[in-house]
């Protein structure tokens, strides 16, 4: 799970393992594989660490957790 920023600055949490695609218009959009889209104020770059970063803490500690 990923936090991100919604454009009235408000936080949420995403499951980053249901990204099908993101993209740049200007904001990020991202669309789930359930057909759900979310447009984002984090840049494309923040949210491939945040996904990067999650899924190297879930491979070394064998758990889930937020990042």
């Amino acid at each position: 799970m990923i936090k991100l920023n919604k454009l009235n600055d408000k936080e949420f949490i995403l499951n980053c393992d249901q990204i099908e695609k993101i993209e740049m218009n200007p904001d990020s959009t991202i669309t789930m594989m359930n057909g759900h889209v979310y447009v984002v104020k984090d840049n494309i770059e923040d949210i491939i660490k945040k996904v990067i970063e999650y899924k190297r803490n879930y491979s070394i500690n064998g758990q889930r957790g937020e990042i």
